[in-house]
């Protein structure tokens, strides 16, 4: 995401017109540029022309459903760095990580308050400011642009879920330093100790190999987690 200059630009894309208005208002009276959009096409143009620095996406629209809009908006290059939270009324577990395993960067669930949706908005975006730069990030073989959200094993693109990316990503920002699994949960999915830990060790273990070579680098620490190294080493 690029660094936010001015007040911080959020696209609210939800069909609830007395929900939108609500929003809107509050995020202005806090200093937020605010769009909005009633359908998951619209959502896609605006983000395509106006460029905003978030989108606050329901999960129910009348066209395109919202995990589609953010599918399309993390596969284009154009928007695949807009941090996307999601608003839906269905909380189950499943949705969770669906809405995560799409690009998802937050997840809320309604009825919320709306105090707590503008904290959790800054906390996403004060993570997309901290964690993108403008140089690529090199560890051995593996090359990884955060602002541009690709990842380079020697000469060859690795194609990357975006949760996937910000599973290598987390472990590249904190390496040399073990990272359990349980707050990998917390810090890639969102999610707190709701899911079985196995998640993690499904997901590396397909991480792995798709960074072939690369893929040494996440060793794993016995009965702890993993730790993204500076060097290769057996796994």
């Amino acid at each position: 995401m690029a660094s936010v200059q001015g007040p911080a630009r959020i696209l609210i894309v939800d069909d609830e017109p007395d929900l939108v208005a609500t929003l809107a208002y509050n995020f202005r009276q806090a200093g937020f540029e605010v769009l909005t959009a009633a359908t998951g096409r619209d959502a896609l143009r605006l983000a395509q022309t106006r460029g905003p620095h978030l989108v606050l996406l329901d999960l129910m629209l009348p066209d395109l459903q919202g995990g589609e809009v953010c599918r399309k908006l993390k596969s284009d290059p154009k928007t695949r760095s807009i941090p996307v939270v999601m608003l839906t009324a269905r909380g189950e577990e499943v949705d969770r990580v669906v809405g995560f395993e799409i690009g998802a960067d937050d997840y809320v669930v309604k009825p919320f308050s709306v105090r707590e949706l503008l904290l959790r908005v800054r906390a996403v975006l004060r993570r997309g400011e901290a964690g993108v730069t403008d140089e690529p990030l090199r560890i051995g073989p593996l090359t990884l642009d955060l602002a541009a959200h690709r990842a380079h094993v020697e000469d060859r693109e690795v194609v990357l879920t975006a949760l996937e990316f910000k599973l290598l990503a987390t472990l590249v920002a904190r390496k040399e330093r073990v990272q359990t699994r349980e707050q990998l949960l917390q810090d890639v999915w969102g999610l707190y100790l709701s899911v079985e830990t196995r998640t993690v060790d499904t997901h590396v273990k397909r991480l792995r190999e798709k960074l072939g070579v690369a893929g040494a680098l996440i060793q794993t620490v016995r009965g702890v987690g993993y730790r993204l190294a500076l060097a290769e080493a057996e796994v």
